[in-house]
């Protein structure tokens, strides 16, 4: 048991709810901010235990954010806790939010989980968060959810929304001019995709390389096509395919 589930477990402060799981997912992200002069954002306060338990595991240092819709979180503001109001599902609100926060560690969206609420938040707040900062939104539930706008490989909803990531993440090695390196890419280190819960790491990135080293054994072989006829024939046909929607063609060696 680590350190924030045994708080939860523990607790008798204001109350907290949580899936279990979660708790081994927080630590393995979120350790290495402890004791260190962070900022720290969660959407969705409900009674504000969990503000309280993210001040006791990262430390006097960190200054947490918690936003709401509720006017009267507003009595839960203290030290180094501090409360804004307003609407995630206003891209107006989240704009001002941005403009008026410092550049965030760690965001943890847990706010209405509505579909357009998880994708404005994203959209509007995920370059806020720092190069090496962490990005979590939680409760992808409501993705299969109908009456949060969701359901299985429904589009619009967040989940869909957020396997164009993996697209992203993976976009320096498009060789089509319709899909290009953009910010996303080149910002975006690695994605967590758990039980309910989606996780971004952060980190600036450049374009990535393959080298070898050591003898061939067996020859200078390749695993990937070479340039030349054959590699064009079947760029091609694949070009063809691709636009019928149809499965690729891979050419026998």
């Amino acid at each position: 048991m680590n350190d924030l589930e045994s708080y939860f477990v523990n607790n008798s402060g204001r109350q907290i709810f949580k899936w279990h799981h979660y708790f081994e997912i927080y630590d393995r992200h979120f350790k290495r901010f402890r004791g260190k002069e962070i900022v720290v954002v969660e959407i969705g306060v409900f009674q504000g235990g969990s503000l309280q338990m993210w001040k006791n595991y990262f430390g006097s240092a960190a200054k947490i954010y918690g936003i709401d819709i509720n006017p009267r979180v507003e009595e839960l503001r203290e030290e180094n806790i501090d409360i804004i109001i307003g609407s995630q599902s206003d891209k107006n609100f989240l704009r001002k939010l941005k403009n008026e926060l410092p550049p965030i560690d760690i965001l943890i969206d847990d706010g209405g989980h509505k579909m357009k609420q998880q994708i404005f938040t994203f959209q509007e707040l995920f370059s806020k968060v720092k190069p090496n900062g962490v990005y979590v939104c939680e409760d992808l539930a409501t993705s299969y959810h109908l009456g949060y706008g969701g359901g299985y490989k429904r589009r619009g909803t967040f989940i869909e929304f957020s396997k164009n990531l993996i697209d992203k993440l993976n976009a320096f090695h498009s060789e089509q001019k319709s899909f290009q390196v953009n910010q996303l890419t080149t910002s975006i280190d690695s994605l967590h995709y758990y039980d309910n819960v989606l996780v971004i790491e952060k980190r600036l990135r450049d374009k990535p390389i393959a080298t070898k080293t050591g003898v061939p054994v067996l020859g200078d072989d390749t695993t990937f096509p070479t340039k030349g006829f054959a590699y064009d024939v079947l760029y091609f046909v694949n070009k063809i395919l691709q636009f019928l929607r149809l499965p690729s063609f891979k050419l026998n060696k």
